[in-house]
């Protein structure tokens, strides 16, 4: 007996799920959020006097302002 051929489908990037489209969204959203924290943390740099070796105080203090702004705090 010959086995009936299945049917394929073809699946474009408009057919995602919720959750797919949720998660496309939240990667979204965080590389935007990312690139403020990035832009912040290089004026913070700048208007440090350029010091080098404190970029991680930069970015953070970067992503406390944003986070304050981004929360109404």
């Amino acid at each position: 007996m010959a086995s009936k051929p299945r049917e394929h489908r073809a699946v474009g990037p408009h057919a995602m799920s919720a959750t797919q489209a949720e998660a496309a969204e939240t990667k979204v959203a965080d590389s935007s959020h990312y690139q403020k924290i990035q832009i912040r943390a290089y004026e913070i740099y700048l208007e440090g006097g350029e010091q080098h070796g404190r970029d991680l105080d930069d970015w953070l203090q970067a992503e406390r302002e944003l986070t304050k702004n981004h929360t109404g705090e």
